[in-house]
């Protein structure tokens, strides 16, 4: 708590430049060399970082272990700086390793000052614009680069806006960069434009709020919202937005009419969730964005042990209220209970809401809560094919201690979902993925195929029904289903697999210059994912921009040091030769060693 708004003393405020900064990878730096990496960013810190600070009259607020926080009471002298340090530790830096690089973003703004330290709006959207930030680059808000405009000699690259984690409105970014110097390859376009309605009645389920007044119901609440959006797209007649883009919308106060257009849909559903005791309550209205109507509005309560009837009772609400003539096949097909055991029904989704955090701590989480879910109910197939996936996920992260053993349980996990549900669109899409990784990619490619056919609406047997005709050779299906995937889920934090794998069908299609602009998307949103990284390199290697490349497999050599060309062959499942030795020959002109 602020220490002047507990007191009831007057706030202070001002009008600031706000400079943020952190080191790029610092955790995976850390644990590859924690005395390294801790001795190297003090002599960056101490020689270059500090002191140009001071020189251009900024005030260092506050660090934390690899960021900081920096005021300046000019946009100019903020750039200026921050491009300044960004040189200097390049040269400093070089080829040493650790290799030491910051992202840098600066918003100008209102603050608050409260004894010595700052808050506010304009800090965290300083914070925000951070973390779209190339490594080694600067990125300025529009707010920022209205005071910068013709005052400094450098120039900025208008990046478009951005949808900024927990910050109620977009905002525009700006690149920075030397006079002179080649701009950065031009962001995935689509995305970013107004998206056109899609030929049937479209909608996107927003988050529930969770209305139970415990934080560790928050789970639950997400829960809701997750299994109406099952139960949604399984209607064909429906254009249901995939879960990952709904829930970017999560703990911000957003306008209806913005989000159906980031999103391209004219139905938006919102809603909240109580949980008191053995009693559970869900509202829900559904809104016409085109024209802010209230279609349909309702509250639904009942036992805890009715959660499921009550679900149904919302996506029926929703579908009667657009007004679509739905057959009573898929209406059934969209009421199954999941599982008649409703401690194994929150063991998995309190696996979910850890599954979602995609870190090596909270994916262990989530496979011991998801155990725990086929423990109490061992026919529970959403809870199988979870465990198998995130078991997966452990394997491919490199975060296990047994990937063999890792391997094989997902593969006997995913089987054992199939056999208990061989018609559920969503067992089927997600255990493709976990045959992928073993290899078996007929088996993935016909499972994402029949997943696809139960249910267009299912972003999972998009992507990784994409990267099974990748390896088949089918390159323009694969296009093809990518498309969609981002189509479907156009703000999906984990887009970045769509855009890989468009990159990859425009590089074996060919088509280069295309494949650059998805992959250097793919690695501006994940900087630090290999799979990005690897097809980066490879289409600028081929589009005949070897310096990039190399810069591409730079950045891919801190990551993964040991990979060489000759493992390709033992990662992939290509089942063209010449899918191999393309690949290959784009590795080696990046500067990979055989």
């Amino acid at each position: 708590m602020l220490g002047s708004l507990v007191t009831g003393e007057r706030v202070e405020r001002r009008l600031a430049a706000i400079l943020a900064a952190d080191v790029a990878g610092y955790s995976r730096l850390m644990g590859a060399d924690e005395v390294g990496t801790l001795a190297a960013l003090k002599s960056i810190r101490r020689e270059i970082v500090d002191p140009f600070i001071a020189s251009h009259k900024g005030r260092i607020v506050k660090t934390t272990g690899d960021g900081m926080l920096v005021e300046f009471a000019s946009a100019v002298d903020a750039v200026t700086c921050a491009m300044v340090v960004q040189d200097k530790i390049t040269e400093k830096t070089g080829t040493a390793d650790p290799k030491i690089t910051f992202r840098i973003g600066i918003n100008i703004g209102d603050i608050i000052i409260d004894d010595g330290d700052i808050f506010g709006d304009g800090v965290n959207v300083a914070a925000r614009v951070e973390n779209e930030c190339e490594p080694g680059g600067v990125c300025l808000s529009g707010s920022a680069f209205e005071q910068v405009r013709g005052k400094t000699s450098f120039a900025f690259d208008d990046l478009g806006e951005r949808t900024l984690k927990n910050i109620d409105r977009p905002v525009r970014l700006y690149a920075a960069r030397r006079a002179g110097e080649k701009a950065a390859a031009a962001p995935y376009s689509e995305t970013r434009k107004p998206l056109s309605l899609p030929d049937k009645p479209s909608i996107a389920v927003l988050p529930f709020q969770n209305m139970s007044g415990d934080p560790e119901q928050e789970y639950f609440a997400d829960g809701m919202a997750e299994e109406i959006i099952t139960a949604l797209s399984r209607n064909k007649q429906l254009f249901v937005i995939a879960r990952n883009s709904s829930f970017t919308f999560k703990g911000r106060a957003v306008d209806i009419k913005q989000v159906a257009r980031e999103l391209g849909v004219r139905y938006v559903l919102e809603g909240s969730v109580r949980k008191s005791g053995n009693r559970v309550r869900i509202t829900g209205q559904l809104i016409d964005a085109t024209s802010g109507a209230h279609l349909w509005a309702d509250k639904f309560d009942g036992a805890i042990e009715d959660v499921f009837d009550l679900q149904d009772q919302v996506s029926t609400s929703v579908v009667g209220a657009i007004g679509l003539s739905v057959t009573t096949a898929e209406m059934e097909r969209a009421r199954r209970k999941p599982t008649d055991s409703l401690d194994a029904y929150d063991y998995f989704l309190r696996g979910q809401a850890a599954h979602w955090q995609f870190t090596r701590e909270s994916t262990n989480e989530a496979i011991r809560l998801y155990e725990q879910a086929v423990s109490l109910d061992p026919h529970f197939a959403p809870a199988h094919v979870a465990l198998a996936v995130a078991i997966n996920q452990r394997k491919s992260s490199g975060w296990s201690d047994d990937p063999a053993s890792d391997l094989s349980r997902a593969a006997a996990g995913a089987r054992s979902a199939i056999r208990m549900a061989p018609q559920d669109p969503l067992i089927l899409a997600r255990s493709a993925v976990v045959f992928l990784v073993a290899g078996e990619i007929e088996l993935a490619d016909s499972l994402a195929e029949q997943a696809n056919r139960l249910d267009p609406n299912e972003m999972n047997a998009l992507i990784w029904g994409g990267f099974a005709k990748l390896f088949l050779g089918d390159r323009q299906t694969a296009k093809d289903y990518f498309q969609r995937a981002l189509r479907l889920s156009p703000v999906d934090p984990r887009a970045f697999y769509a855009q890989a794998g468009l990159a990859y069908a425009h590089f074996f299609l060919g088509n280069y210059d295309k494949g650059c602009e998805y992959a250097v998307e793919a690695v501006r949103d994940h900087p630090e994912v290999l799979i990005g990284l690897r097809v980066a390199m490879a289409c600028h290697a081929l589009a005949g921009d070897v310096k990039a490349a190399h810069e591409f497999y730079r950045r891919f050599a801190l990551l993964a040091p040991t990979e060489r060309i000759s493992d390709l062959r033992t990662r992939n499942a290509y089942r063209r030769e010449e899918d191999y030795r393309k690949l290959e020959d784009a590795f080696r002109v990046a500067g990979m060693p055989e």
